[in-house]
């Protein structure tokens, strides 16, 4: 028997209880592939957000309190959770997200790996003894958790990068508020609820709102007691959350956007690149921040990469998630189709040339490849999330660089070439927050500093980051001798 069901995760979780919202908007949890209603939730209203901010405040002093080996207990009791019931949720990575096996397994793995260095947290929130150039003091500096956190997560992986932050925060003494997206409202919110219930958190540390937003409007950044809001998605929505928090002296994490650049130089291993650029353009539909949207190719090996490249995409097995031999499946909904193939006439009627033109079925849409793409079209300036890869030529070392930095966007990139260290001088000029040498721009790792540049973000995730992103410092000094004032 599931342990997981739908009906038994659509509510709101406050206060370690779970209850029906008071709102007027039912949401509807559909599967993204067939339609199937999964569930419906009674949405959230501000009175509601007041009682989870609430409980998570009366709740946090405790749990901040709590011996730090105990508060790791608990962390490794969600880890052990999760691997008891990977296959469960799995399933729902499926259902609701539309995801195939492979990337219900890349989600899951990474979901586990996050958790696994959130344990180490709890006992690295060091101290620091610092000197005085006062006689008879000492200058004593704690690192604390910053109290309440707000988590807003995204829909394309939404167990990953919720646990990204929430995981975490609980971990170095905060309490959580999630708002999960309206689409995903059980894998981004209400599972993690009764995951951490069931590792033995105590009551009102974690609490999730599942709401429209419309509903909502700005209360769940502006409300008077979250420190931090941390948020995945869209630049355009990070932009209007980092606003709204800054002028209420909040914190913002903001994980946004991306238009990622793989570089092929022409001393490139071929069969690599295609293989990786395949990958980080089409796993889970080009639905992924860290996506390779533009494939910068020297001229010198243009032709060969771009033959080996379509071959592999042509044999790409397109439509139901639940076949293991599917590789691109549905995009979330009709609107994120319509989009995706808006952007791809548009670009046609500019004069890109489709070496591939996918087809769409329902909201699946076969991948898609466009060549003679320019750095002044809208397509190659976007955030593409859609199977739609743009193949560039590029004259020289520079050229590729001067593509790869045409646009908005820093998150993610990668750089090809049996040269090791010719790589690592490109992609120290890319301007991005991570870049892969011979590798997929779709990468991440628990210890390392996530994050982008210019519209992909502020702050970084992961590690030492998150532990320093979920905590603030306080300095007290400490007087042991008699200090003489000036009057």
């Amino acid at each position: 028997m599931a342990m997981y069901e739908y009906e038994s995760l659509n509510k709101q979780f406050i206060d370690g209880e779970w209850v029906s919202g008071t709102g007027t908007t039912v949401l509807v949890d559909t599967n993204p592939y067939d339609d199937t209603v999964l569930t419906k939730l009674q949405g959230a209203t501000t009175a509601d957000v007041d009682r989870a901010y609430a409980a998570a405040a009366a709740a946090q002093t405790a749990w901040a309190a709590t011996n730090p080996f105990e508060r790791r207990l608990v962390l490794e009791n969600v880890v052990r959770e999760v691997e008891t019931h990977r296959a469960d949720i799995a399933r729902l990575i499926t259902e609701e997200t539309g995801g195939t096996v492979i990337k219900t397994a890349v989600e899951i793995d990474l979901a586990l790996q996050m958790l696994r260095e959130a344990v180490t947290l709890p006992v690295r929130m060091e101290g620091r003894i610092m000197p005085s150039p006062l006689p008879d003091r000492e200058n004593l500096v704690y690192r604390e958790p910053v109290g309440v956190v707000s988590v807003i997560g995204p829909f394309n992986f939404p167990f990953l990068l919720a646990l990204k932050s929430v995981a975490p925060a609980l971990a170095v003494g905060n309490a959580v508020v999630v708002k999960p997206h309206e689409q995903t409202p059980i894998l981004g919110g209400t599972i993690l609820a009764e995951i951490f219930r069931r590792a033995g958190l105590p009551d009102g540390v974690l609490n999730v709102i599942v709401a429209d937003i419309a509903e909502l409007g700005d209360s769940f950044i502006t409300h008077p007691i979250p420190r931090v809001i941390s948020f995945t998605g869209s630049t355009t929505v990070g932009a209007h959350i980092g606003e709204v928090a800054a002028r209420h002296f909040k914190r913002s994490v903001l994980e946004l956007g991306g238009n990622s650049a793989l570089i092929v130089l022409e001393d490139a291993d071929l069969e690599l690149a295609v293989d990786a650029a395949v990958f980080s353009r089409f796993t889970h539909q080009g639905q992924i921040c860290l996506s390779a949207n533009r494939l910068v190719v020297a001229r010198p090996v243009y032709d060969r990469f771009v033959e080996g490249y379509l071959r592999k995409v042509e044999s790409l097995p397109v439509g139901d998630p639940r076949d293991p031999a599917t590789i691109v499946g549905p995009l979330i909904s009709d609107r994120q189709a319509d989009t995706v193939e808006s952007l791809i006439e548009q670009a046609i009627a500019g004069n890109a040339t489709a070496l591939v033109r996918g087809v769409r079925s329902g909201r699946v849409l076969a991948p898609t490849v466009l060549a003679e793409v320019t750095t002044d079209m809208p397509i190659s300036r976007e955030e593409l999330f859609g199977p739609v890869a743009l193949v560039m030529a590029a004259g020289d070392e520079d050229d590729a660089i001067r593509i790869a930095n045409a646009t908005p966007f820093g998150l993610s990139g990668a750089v090809h070439s049996r040269d090791i260290d010719r790589a690592i001088r490109v992609a120290r000029r890319i301007d991005s927050g991570m870049v892969h040498v011979n590798d997929g721009t779709i990468h991440d790792e628990p210890n390392v500093p996530f994050g982008g540049e210019k519209s992909s973000g502020v702050g970084r995730l992961n590690g030492e980051s998150s532990l320093a992103e979920f905590t603030t410092l306080k300095w007290i000094s400490v007087n042991r001798g008699r200090r003489q004032f000036p009057y």
